[in-house]
């Protein structure tokens, strides 16, 4: 049984804080699985002004666009490469490092990787006072495995996930969520401070549409292009279909926390059936229950936009 560090209530408020200033961070993501995690992973580095990326790191997925999760963790590697070349960032300006290549066990045995080891090795250097946001959009297994194998990272460390549903949803069989229930499990039984951002009931609200997508970004430089390009592609552009960008809740809430509404609760239990429950002893996270769509969207059109 692996034991945590147990923050204290004034330690953990203060790492809840919604955030201000300026933030260090790491991506965590599945890159390649869908069309969302481009636009977030674009919005985080087109964010200087408050969001300072110190590296990337490629999670495993498993679906119609993978073989297996260490196929889909190195297809997103790819993909992160591809979009910082079409960028026009310079190679090795953002450490990039492959994950985990499977889910976590139920045994919760760890694997070591260059993400995990990355990670593990910048959170603990850390200043006290200056924690690292740990932002993951897919399955959080490469962070459950950091955790697992360096407990101490709990002090240094907030971890912001896009992943299930919203509380009051009957389950919570979110993709990000049920590829890795037990690496779930770990985040919020740990005790890491944590800002839970739901996809069901919140994040459905950032839809967008082809003709939006083609009016601010098409022609503009190659990212904007290839952006456009995949999310016409992703459903082949339907009469009457918009497309969910979900991923960038994660970046909205970091670079102005007024666009994603939040409240202080109690971390939730996640059953083993795919459910949330409820226990008022436990630990307090942050938890996102509505958003501001248009003030996003109009942040990240308009740095897309504005890349040479």
């Amino acid at each position: 049984m692996i034991k945590f560090p147990t923050l204290s209530g004034t330690k953990r408020l203060e790492r809840l804080r919604p955030p201000s200033g300026q933030l260090r961070m790491v991506l965590d993501t599945d890159t390649y699985n869908e069309v969302d995690d481009q636009f977030a992973l674009a919005h985080a580095i087109l964010s200087p002004e408050r969001l300072t990326v110190e590296a990337i790191y490629a999670a495993p997925f498993f679906n119609n666009r993978s073989t297996s999760p260490e196929d889909g963790m190195l297809r997103s590697y790819d993909e992160i490469l591809l979009l910082l070349e079409k960028m026009n960032i310079e190679s090795g300006t953002y450490p990039v490092f492959k994950g985990s290549t499977q889910y976590l066990d139920k045994d919760l045995n760890p694997q070591t990787t260059d993400a995990v080891t990355d990670l593990i090795e910048r959170a603990m250097n850390s200043p006290d006072d200056d924690p690292l946001y740990v932002v993951a959009i897919g399955a959080i297994t490469n962070i459950a495995n950091a955790l697992l194998l360096e407990p101490q990272i709990i002090e240094k460390i907030v971890v912001v996930w896009l992943g299930g549903h919203a509380l009051h949803w009957e389950h919570v069989k979110e993709f990000n969520l049920q590829q890795d229930v037990p690496a779930a499990q770990v985040i919020l039984n740990s005790g890491v401070p944590f800002v839970l951002v739901p996809c069901g009931g919140v994040t459905t609200h950032l839809h967008t549409t082809v003709a939006e997508l083609e009016h601010y970004l098409r022609g503009k430089n190659a990212i904007c292009d290839y952006l456009v390009d995949i999310v016409v592609s992703y459903e082949g552009n339907p009469t009457g279909w918009s497309k969910v960008i979900w991923d960038v809740a994660t970046t909205a809430y970091l670079i102005d926390h007024r666009w994603v509404s939040t409240r202080l609760m109690h971390t939730p239990i996640l059953t083993d059936q795919m459910t949330w429950s409820v226990d008022s002893s436990r630990h307090l996270m942050r938890y996102a229950n509505n958003l501001h769509r248009d003030p996003i969207f109009a942040d990240l059109f308009q740095k897309l936009a504005k890349l040479s």
